[in-house]
């Protein structure tokens, strides 16, 4: 019985890694720039969080300020590159480095107003933001986004399966066969329960409205988080271990195809549980071998389960029997 391959993927020609840290290096530049130009013009407590009405809220001091934004600059820019480099989620590369670039000018633009803003201010309490400078970092965010997406280039073409025969089981005419797996997931088991506790704790003290929206939360994940995968005669069914009734159902006529491969969670659909992506969704529990089921409307639905070869096999079965029935 033979499994499906993955073709190479060619590599991309530019230097995703740097143009996706340039706007965070640009905003760092900058916003230290600015406040070199108006450090020795600044009050000791700066006006730095505004309401709707311009107004101040919020005070800090312009070291404070300073080391905030740029902190919170870094470990943004940190994460969008490594991210990037590890094209997570899967062909996503493009997008998340124009949403760096979004996320660079809209965390940087506002900390460079602000200090202008403050200088040579007698009292913090006198400065002013114009609701008109929400709509200007918005705008200058989309406008480097689209700066950040044209730098990007297209994302290399996606490593997908080769399609490859799969070998029937030798079941004799007439009798059928099941196959059923169970995949569980402990780290989802564990924040089920965690969110569960969260939604008590917030349900008690705050009110229900927060805590039930937890408990909602935990809910879903714990539908999801261990899942029994039946393979037979009508298809492929999910159904939750927590509850008898079906997560899922891919009746035998929508399949055109079924394969197993080894399946990367991460790089593939970007985390785990129930994912969807362009051309295809899933449960994936874990990484690791999966059931792979080309749908009859070209889509592809996989589920990540031990021995998916066998159950591969199974299906395949059933399909050239129901073709055969067909053409008698």
């Amino acid at each position: 019985m033979t499994r499906s391959a993955l073709s190479a993927q060619p590599a991309s020609t530019r230097p995703r890694g740097w143009i996706a840290a340039l706007p965070f290096l640009l905003a760092t530049v900058c916003l230290g720039g600015v406040y070199a130009l108006v450090a020795d013009r600044l009050p000791e407590r700066l006006a730095t969080h505004f309401g709707l009405d311009g107004r101040p809220d919020g005070y800090a001091s312009a070291q404070g300020l300073l080391w905030g934004f740029l902190g919170i600059l870094l470990a943004t820019g940190a994460g969008t590159v490594a991210l990037s480099q590890r094209q997570l989620p899967a062909r996503s590369g493009r997008w998340l480095i124009a949403m760096g670039y979004f996320l660079a000018v809209v965390l940087g633009y506002p900390a460079a107003v602000i200090l202008c803003g403050n200088a040579d201010a007698a009292d913090a309490t006198a400065v002013r933001l114009p609701p008109l400078q929400l709509a200007a970092t918005l705008g200058a965010g989309a406008l480097a986004a689209g700066v950040g997406w044209l730098l990007a280039g297209p994302d290399p073409q996606e490593r997908r399966p080769e399609s490859t025969e799969v070998r029937r089981l030798d079941l004799p005419a007439g009798v059928r066969a099941g196959w059923t797996r169970t995949v569980s997931s402990l780290p989802m088991a564990a924040l089920a329960a965690l969110t569960a506790c969260a939604g008590v704790v917030v349900g008690a003290s705050a009110g229900w409205v927060g805590g039930g929206a937890l408990l909602l939360c935990a809910l879903l994940v714990a539908v999801h988080c261990s899942v029994r995968v039946t393979v037979d005669q009508r298809g492929l069914t999910l159904t939750p271990t927590l509850f008898p009734l079906p997560l899922r159902r891919v009746p035998l006529d929508k399949v055109a195809a079924a394969t197993s491969r080894r399946i990367s969670t991460l790089a593939e659909y970007g985390g785990w549980g129930y994912r969807i992506r362009p051309g295809g969704s899933g449960l994936l529990l874990r990484s690791g071998e999966g059931l792979v089921l080309r749908r009859t409307n070209g889509r592809e639905f996989v589920v990540t389960v031990d021995d998916a070869a066998t159950a591969a096999a199974l299906l395949t079965t059933y399909l050239d029997r129901k073709r055969s029935t067909e053409r008698g």
